[in-house]
């Protein structure tokens, strides 16, 4: 069931008989028709082991299930929203960044530590983001948040991307990512201490990122 823009802060998903969503808790802003919204506790698709591996990594994001017939309207915290369609891959993706997802999906959790080793947990710290991610794989639609929207990026075997770790949202595909420093201009003029770190992302897919180095 893929979602459509109501505006660039606004989704519209329609839900029918056997069809089931998964959305932040917080996120519906209006419906109609007969729809019911209960809390997840179970992790999605993922089941309880997903669940668990988010809350040892302090990234559980409370879930609701939404379920009946009708048309539910999504937003969270006037931030701006980017509709992924996946075809069968995973999406990586920061917990904090769903806003919704169909509950077809199969919902897990990935150590970022396994991606690029002791520079993957880095990673972690630099970004405020923990050591897991959230990932979404089959085919549906997925709904994610970020501020000042959303530019897709695509990664080639012979043309990696970097990205600032605090710009990035989410990525699919076949992609390994590494932190690195780089001492660029932005430090010589006194800027945070973001812009000492690259993400670099290799292989082949899609690296999403958004206009704002701020935090959800």
């Amino acid at each position: 069931m893929p979602f459509t823009a109501l505006n660039s802060r606004m989704v519209e998903a329609r839900i029918g008989p056997g069809q089931r969503l998964y959305s932040q808790r917080g996120a519906m802003l209006a419906y109609r028709g007969e729809v019911t919204f209960t809390p997840d506790i179970q992790g999605g698709q993922g089941g309880v082991g997903s669940m668990i591996g988010r809350r040892i990594a302090g990234e559980a994001t409370p879930l609701m299930t939404v379920d009946g017939t009708g048309t539910v309207m999504f937003g969270h915290g006037g931030h701006h929203v980017h509709v992924v369609d996946l075809t069968g891959e995973t999406l990586y993706v920061e917990a904090d960044r769903l806003l919704a997802f169909d509950g077809s999906l199969q919902q897990g959790t990935m150590f970022m530590g396994s991606q690029g080793g002791v520079m993957g947990m880095v990673r972690g710290q630099v970004t405020g983001q923990g050591l897991f991610t959230t990932t979404l794989k089959g085919v549906g639609s997925v709904a994610v948040m970020a501020h000042g929207g959303v530019i897709e990026l695509p990664i080639g075997p012979q043309h990696p991307v970097h990205v600032d770790p605090q710009a990035y949202v989410a990525h699919r595909g076949e992609v390994r990512n590494k932190l690195s420093t780089a001492l660029g201009w932005r430090d010589m003029v006194g800027r945070g201490s973001g812009e000492a770190f690259q993400l670099e992302l290799s292989g082949q897919g899609t690296v999403y990122v958004q206009a704002s180095e701020e935090k959800l």
